[in-house]
């Protein structure tokens, strides 16, 4: 409550244009930080898609389009996918005040409930019930991966490859990660690079 009331009370700092075009949006950076944090304490398991959800069906804060962009760089920076993108949409609209906002709604509340569960599990975690849960949602994490992989491939449609170059691309890396299992230190520059490269040769004019 005191993170929020601070953030509320703070001016407000000036919006890039583009982000200001973008509506609806965070109204302020406490809408940030109570934002990131019941999005943060729904993400057990498949939070890719807790996260397309909220931001981009519920909230409308971003396309699905934008998502995918976002979400890709957000992979290839070091630390937890879903901070980073946190961290990127809270600078977007606020600068630095709204990144560090989006940033403790990530990480305060589910940090307390993640050492409360610890300290639990650690007590009950050779309980074949538990052990059977944990394989359950495992299950259940996969398939929310999976659907939302599955949305989220209609905004490929309108990437300046194409569809079959895109789902090519894609392809190629769920043989080299799933299958081959090889490492992403050589998937990532490698198939990135080719998509970026590509790409860059399409829209350069």
């Amino acid at each position: 409550m005191v993170i929020t009331i601070f953030l509320s009370k703070m001016p407000n700092s000036p919006v890039p244009p583009d982000a200001a075009a973008q509506a609806p949006g965070p109204r302020d950076p406490a809408d940030l930080f109570w934002s990131f944090t019941w999005l943060a304490l729904q993400g057990f398991g498949g939070v890719v898609a807790v996260v397309q959800r909220e931001l981009v069906e519920r909230k409308g804060w971003l396309t699905n389009e934008q998502f995918v962009e976002d979400w890709a760089v957000a992979q290839i920076l070091p630390g937890p996918n879903v901070v980073n993108l946190s961290v990127m949409i809270g600078d977007r609209h606020f600068g630095l005040r709204g990144a560090l906002a989006a940033l403790a709604g990530m990480l305060t509340l589910p940090l307390l409930v993640v050492l409360a569960l610890a300290m639990g599990y650690a007590q009950f975690a050779d309980h074949p019930a538990v052990a059977g849960a944990l394989r359950g949602m495992g299950a259940v994490a996969a398939g929310l991966v999976a659907g939302t992989g599955l949305k989220l491939a209609a905004a490929l449609r309108r990437h300046p490859l194409g569809l079959a170059p895109c789902a090519l691309l894609a392809a190629l890396t769920f043989i080299a990660m799933g299958l081959l299992r090889l490492p992403l230190f050589w998937v990532l520059p490698v198939l990135g690079g080719a998509a970026y490269a590509l790409t860059w040769r399409r829209t350069a004019p």
